[in-house]
This record gives C-alpha cells, structure tokens and sequence, in this order.
C-alpha cells in the first residue's frame, strides 16, 4: 500500500470553471437585456431616413452609370417623395417646431418639381440630386 499523504487537491480548476460559466451566462443575458430594450425602440424616424438616403444614392448611382433618362429616375424620384410626407410623423417631437416643418416643406417643393419636370439628362440629374441632398442638409444641420 501507499503510505504517503496525499497532496491536497487544489479547487483553481473549480473555481475557472465557475469563473468561465459565469461569464458565459452574464454575456447571453447581456445580450439578451440589450435586445429586449432595442426592441422597444422607434426605428420608424430612423428608417424614413434611410429609405431617403439609400433612394438619393441610387440617383447619384445613375449618373455615374450614365443611366438618367426619366424612366430610370422617376421611381426614385417618387419614392423620395412618398416619404417626404413622412417627415412630420417620423419625427413627432420636431413636427410642431416652425424651422422643421419649413425643412419639409422645402423637401416636398423640391420633390414636386423635379417630378413636375423630371430631368432628362444626366446633369439635369447631377443638379437635381445636388438640390435635394442640399435641402436635407439643411434641416440635418438644424436639427442633427
């Protein structure tokens, strides 16, 4: 038989592995608390701009494609347009404040215009795009 005392055994790989499984499971609630608090969360103001922004890069799109004729950009010309309208409601703690609703105004004239006489080249695009990036440029500087 062995008669020499047993080391004593260390608990570190105990302890690690608590360490570790704590970690994974305050990580998972982590990201649990933080979807459940994004899903509560707007994301309507947020998505009217991106529709905007992702419909004046297609604009931009097609010049560089030399793609202008008014076929190619009325639908994107359109489709700035319907949202225009949703200015005010995506944003109802601005749509009382005189200078916004001015902003969108200036947006839904230009965006009539450009549909009332829709360019018919690319420079008439260019020109277009421009004036309509530069009146959100406007309203974001005032209220970015």
């Amino acid at each position: 038989m062995n008669t020499q005392p047993s080391k004593p055994r260390s608990h570190a790989t105990r302890y690690l592995f608590l360490f570790l499984l704590g970690l994974v499971i305050g990580s998972v609630a982590t990201v649990m608390a933080v979807r459940a608090i994004q899903a509560r969360k707007d994301h309507f103001h947020e998505s009217v701009m991106y529709v905007q922004e992702w419909h004046l890069g297609q604009l931009k799109k097609k010049v560089e494609q030399n793609r202008c004729t008014a076929t190619d950009v009325l639908p994107n010309l359109k489709a700035l347009r319907t949202m225009a309208d949703d200015l005010e409601p995506a944003f109802p703690d601005l749509a009382d404040d005189k200078r916004f609703a001015e902003h969108a105004s200036k947006m839904r004239a230009r965006l009539d215009a450009a549909l009332a006489s829709p360019p018919l080249n690319c420079a008439g695009v260019a020109t277009t795009a421009q004036g309509i990036g530069e009146t959100c440029k406007g309203c974001h500087q005032d209220f970015r």
